[in-house]
């Protein structure tokens, strides 16, 4: 008898989700608005109104935009609505937030219309290590998403996983 090497995990019935797969496309931009405010604190809203008005917001075209402010000024709510009503014809989305919060939201979007349907009542693996900046907060709407319908839900790899869940 020949000792034949046997890929278990190709064989089996483990089905493996990468959230880099629902990476979408397009450039990430953090807009820090702090160089429009005076001397990098105060928000003089005609001054501001006229920078707004007057920049070429279609740089951003199929862009995702972050929108921030990197001092410690106080900015009110209708200066950051005013920036996204101006990118609107032009970003995919616009948030107020870091990098990572932009991410965060692109995810939400992109999970919510996930048809999660072909993995009912399997064993699922989320691979956990990614070149692309998947946020973390990516991954626990994946799970919640799939707990309801998985057989199992693994995190890592097919070699190496860590098991989060088991339907009963």
């Amino acid at each position: 008898m020949k000792d034949d090497i046997i890929n278990r995990v190709a064989n089996s019935a483990l089905v493996t989700i990468n959230l880099e797969d629902y990476y979408p496309k397009g450039d990430r931009i953090l807009f820090d608005i702090k160089d429009w405010l005076f001397e990098g604190f105060v928000l003089r809203e005609k001054d501001f109104r006229n920078q707004v008005a007057e920049y070429d917001w279609s740089r951003y075209q199929d862009c995702y935009v972050a929108l921030t402010c990197s001092s410690d000024a106080i900015i009110p709510g209708w200066a950051y609505m005013l920036i996204s009503i101006q990118l609107e014809p032009f970003a995919k989305k616009t948030v107020i937030g870091n990098l990572e919060v932009l991410e965060t939201s692109i995810y939400q979007d992109v999970l919510a219309n996930l048809d999660v349907t072909e993995f009912t009542n399997k064993p699922l693996i989320i691979k956990g290590c990614s070149k692309k900046p998947v946020p973390q907060n990516a991954y626990i709407m994946l799970a919640s998403k799939l707990k309801p319908i998985a057989k199992s839900i693994m995190y890592g790899e097919a070699c190496s996983s860590v098991p989060l869940y088991k339907n009963k």
